[in-house]
């Protein structure tokens, strides 16, 4: 499998989720939502290289910038379809690297006040990785042999939604834990671990 492949598995995966959540949302009601979200965090990661730890660290410092879109599917959920732009561009432009994490969250509200709403849900995605593992340094004469890896992204989200009724910009704090057991592919050396991290999002949403 090339790299253009499997960036293109990325890209169909994330087209046919946000596909199946606009066919949800059209069935429910005309509310859409797109934002940007940085997000900020850690993780074990016994597989991957990470750019910002020393070789033989098993994970490390994580953090991205995404752009979403938000599909109400009923009167309290919505299907928040989330895809990174900040890791997968500066991965590939500065290490030969590839890590890219698309996910959809089905989000509910169970408690909603005047100006805040409690957020939570469940979260699926999928992880592709391109490049060393993390025994590796991230550049010659330490650098690795890359090897392409793949596997489910299984998490949660909880967030406040600090509501503005009637204005078409708000902003949402949230923390995403997950999971993510992770399978090279066409791999001489059979990597295979597992991740395990969190995230502090700070989403900013528009409603045009």
């Amino acid at each position: 499998m090339t790299y253009p492949k499997i960036i293109g598995v990325g890209v169909v995966f994330l087209l046919t989720l946000a596909t199946a959540a606009g066919a949800h949302a059209q069935a429910a009601t005309d509310e859409f939502i797109f934002g940007v979200k940085v997000r900020l965090g850690g993780r074990y990661d016994n597989v991957r290289m990470c750019v910002a730890s020393d070789p033989g660290t098993r994970g490390g410092v994580a953090a991205d910038v995404s752009v979403f879109g938000e599909f109400s599917v009923g009167d309290d959920a919505s299907l928040h379809v989330d895809l990174p732009v900040f890791r997968p561009i500066m991965f590939a432009a500065a290490f030969d690297m590839l890590q890219f994490e698309p996910t959809v969250t089905l989000k509910f509200r169970p408690a909603q006040g005047d100006d805040v709403a409690f957020v939570a849900g469940p979260t699926l995605g999928v992880s592709l990785h391109y490049g060393p593992d993390y025994e590796s340094a991230s550049e010659d004469p330490g650098r690795g042999p890359s090897f392409f890896a793949v596997g489910p992204i299984v998490g949660g989200y909880f967030g406040l939604d600090f509501v503005r009724p009637g204005e078409t910009f708000n902003f949402e704090l949230g923390f995403s834990p997950y999971v993510t057991p992770m399978w090279g592919i066409s791999d001489p050396d059979d990597h295979r671990g597992v991740i395990v991290g969190g995230l502090l999002d700070g989403l900013f949403r528009f409603n045009p």
